[in-house]
């Protein structure tokens, strides 16, 4: 299987492809929305220190798994076990993570939708079709469906073209676009009144917060989300990267280029929030609670947008595209684990798994927009609060006590021949065989209650 295997071409590509899937509206939504209810700098501060003691070391596990394997989720999961029975069991457990990607497309194409046509509204003001730029703003059925449809087009043309002239190349070139978005709105917003009170909100931790056990939770939940840990696209992707690479030096590499990415957004988001409030949009309520946490992107910036007169609108063009890419460097990964499954298992063309699995889960999307009351939020909670967590858990486990110690450093060794010498190997396997479970348990709790 392993045989005639694509793979990236060039350690850059990997690591702005992984970081790619990593990134997307967790870091770009969800972690300045997590600073902004949590006490800005120390949430921020916090968050960094979970990022290293909780995400990194899940990271190295799954593109470990994947690179050992390389397979898909399921069968990369067979392959650690020793004996029939954990085999198949560790099939199931590829299955559980394999159903993570697949659920969370299923909702996070329609939110991808929203910021496309968010992005088209801006447009259609910038050339005077004010009538087709509020039909994209409301909520409807057929704009959620063009919405979402034009992601999947999207997402299923970058995949169905394969690692190298797919994933590979539009990472490279929407990673980098993003950071350049990110550092125009960065300079526009530090403009405008307000923004440095925001930025120093977002700086300057309050000690006394630092130690707040809601606090602490929450980073942590957040660090263990951005980096995507048991939603199989880090497996699948380390299962792309050569044998040649210190696989723990890329993962800290993705790990750094996705936590700068959440950092940015704080930066760009926080200041921006401040500077509506100055224009009098309301942000926290009378008990310091953000009002808008989940709405956030569509309805307190367009408000700041908006308040900026015509120069807001090119403004919003920029700032809903920099959110497109970041959904859809996420969105590619997800496809991308079934694909894979399907190309592998059933030796189909990797263009025909692409268009039937992207049509699957888009047939899925639909139903949920056709029924958007009932099924969004309860699709979101079973793939993120559910599958997600728990396919965690089990690559932890079947990582830190299935996969036999001296597989897993004959696994790290190639590319880091001395790694037996190092500090990472003297703590890593005891710490994913220990405290990671313990970790990971304390996120799921955490989700559930």
């Amino acid at each position: 299987m392993a045989a005639g295997r694509e793979h990236f071409s060039s350690r850059l590509g990997f690591v702005l492809a992984a970081a790619g899937a990593a990134v997307g509206l967790g870091n770009i939504w969800g972690f300045p929305t997590q600073a902004a209810s949590n006490g800005g700098g120390a949430f921020l501060l916090v968050y960094l220190l979970m990022i290293l003691i909780v995400a990194y070391p899940m990271l190295v596990v799954e593109m470990a798994i994947g690179r050992h394997g390389q397979a898909n989720p399921i069968d990369s999961m067979r392959k650690l076990g020793r004996s029939p029975l954990s085999k198949t069991f560790g099939g199931g457990v590829g299955l559980i993570g394999l159903m993570v990607p697949c659920l969370v497309l299923a909702f996070y194409s329609i939110v991808g939708g929203w910021l496309i046509s968010y992005l088209l509204a801006a447009g259609a003001e910038l050339i005077g079709l004010h009538d087709a730029a509020i039909w994209l703003k409301g909520f409807s059925v057929e704009r959620n469906l063009l919405g979402a449809g034009l992601f999947y087009l999207l997402t299923i043309l970058i995949v169905q073209a394969g690692v190298k002239e797919g994933i590979e190349k539009w990472s490279t070139r929407l990673m980098p676009a993003l950071f350049i978005l990110f550092a125009v709105l960065f300079i526009y917003v530090m403009t405008l009144p307000g923004a440095t009170d925001g930025l120093a909100h977002y700086l300057i931790p309050d000690f006394s917060k630092v130690m707040d056990s809601d606090l602490i939770l929450a980073a942590m939940g957040q660090g263990f989300f951005s980096l995507t840990i048991g939603g199989c696209s880090m497996l699948i992707y380390g299962s792309y990267l050569s044998r040649k690479e210190n696989l723990p030096k890329m993962a800290l590499n993705v790990t750094l280029v996705d936590t700068a990415v959440a950092v940015i957004a704080g930066l760009v988001i926080l200041p921006a929030m401040f500077a509506a409030m100055r224009q009098g949009v309301e942000i926290y309520d009378a008990n310091g609670a953000l009002l808008s946490s989940s709405t956030l992107v569509f309805d307190v910036l367009p408000m700041l947008f908006q308040g900026l007169g015509s120069v807001g609108t090119v403004v919003a063009l920029v700032f809903f595209l920099l959110m497109t890419i970041a959904a859809l460097t996420s969105s590619i990964s997800m496809l991308e684990c079934p694909v894979a499954l399907v190309s592998e298992r059933l030796g189909t063309k990797r263009s025909f798994a692409s268009w039937l699995l992207g049509g699957v889960i888009a047939a899925l999307s639909a139903v949920i927009v056709f029924n958007f009351g009932e099924l969004f939020g309860l699709v979101a909670t079973i793939a993120t609060q559910y599958f997600q967590p728990i396919a965690a858990l089990l690559f932890c486990l079947y990582g830190g006590w299935v996969w036999k110690r001296t597989q897993k450093l004959e696994e790290l060794r190639q590319g880091y021949e001395d790694i037996e010498q190092g500090l990472f190997w003297k703590v890593w396997p005891l710490y994913v065989k220990f405290v990671c479970p313990v970790l990971v348990i304390a996120v799921i709790w955490m989700s559930l209650v």
